[in-house]
């Protein structure tokens, strides 16, 4: 039988409302049959993150994994409650929000342990001087996705744990980055790379190797492994990913996956 762990409760807010993506703007979210902007998905990761680190610490971020998949929109001012129950070797994740199952997932801490691959394992990407616009020819396949070097300094990190309203001391005691600013790093793979209308971010798998800390600089090494249009007419592309810390050390594996061009975005086309 599953062991239910303390639910992890957390009043929503949407980050990105005035950022380029519009899915996140109220008036262009309710356009596409949302209640309102969209809080980001890397932001509700970041929620569920608290719970494998709950459980094993500053372990999960030097070697744990999780995958979570985003069903249902949460919204600004809303409770999101996070949820974990001992399943097998690892913690199954769920997020509710006004009623509804949110999100779900799963983190584990795997026994085998492999090593980290090598940081030229997937090519350097340079985003353009002048993005293309997003298309089936500028999300091709075997492209890569790089992205402009990034710094996290202390002020960057306390107002992102403000805002993810983290309550676990281990990111200002040891001066670590949060698992949610490195999975925003794939967000910046599409934005740096191509002009994007609203778009979604539906999933991700992550595969921690080391903790990232602050004043590192962190990049990102891509490439894209399928852009297709689903069966409900959503277009979508799905990239692998290495952040690496100091252009030497593997931070963590990722493979994310984003709706670039929406069925009803076609549409109105």
């Amino acid at each position: 039988m599953n062991k239910p762990l303390a639910a992890h409760e957390v009043s929503a807010f949407n980050t990105a409302a005035a950022s380029e993506n519009k899915i996140h703007d109220d008036s262009i979210a309710r356009r596409f049959g949302f209640r309102g902007g969209l809080v980001p998905g890397v932001e509700v990761y970041a929620y569920m993150a608290h719970m494998p680190v709950a459980c094993w610490g500053r372990a999960w971020l030097e070697g744990g994994e999780a995958n979570c998949r985003f069903l249902k929109p949460v919204y600004d001012g809303t409770l999101a409650r996070v949820s974990a129950a001992e399943e097998g070797d690892g913690l199954a994740l769920s997020v509710e929000s006004a009623g509804e199952c949110c999100a779900t997932g799963r983190a584990v801490m795997p026994a085998d342990r492999r090593p980290a691959p090598a940081i030229d394992a997937l090519p350097f990407g340079i985003p353009p001087a002048e993005r293309p616009p997003a298309s089936e020819t500028s999300l091709a396949l075997g492209r890569a996705l790089g992205i402009a070097p990034f710094t996290i300094g202390r002020a960057t990190l306390e107002n992102y744990l403000d805002d993810i309203r983290e309550t676990d001391p281990i990111y200002r005691t040891e001066g670590l980055v949060h698992p949610g600013q490195i999975l925003r790093l794939a967000n910046q793979a599409l934005v740096q790379n191509v002009v994007l209308g609203p778009w979604i971010h539906v999933g991700s798998k992550v595969r921690n190797h080391t903790a990232a800390r602050l004043g590192e600089e962190l990049t990102l090494r891509s490439k894209i492994i399928a852009n297709a249009v689903s069966s409900k007419g959503h277009a979508i592309v799905k990239f692998d990913a290495i952040v690496v810390a100091g252009g030497a050390r593997c931070v963590a594996e990722l493979t994310h996956t984003a709706i670039w061009r929406p069925r009803q975005a076609s549409d109105a086309g």
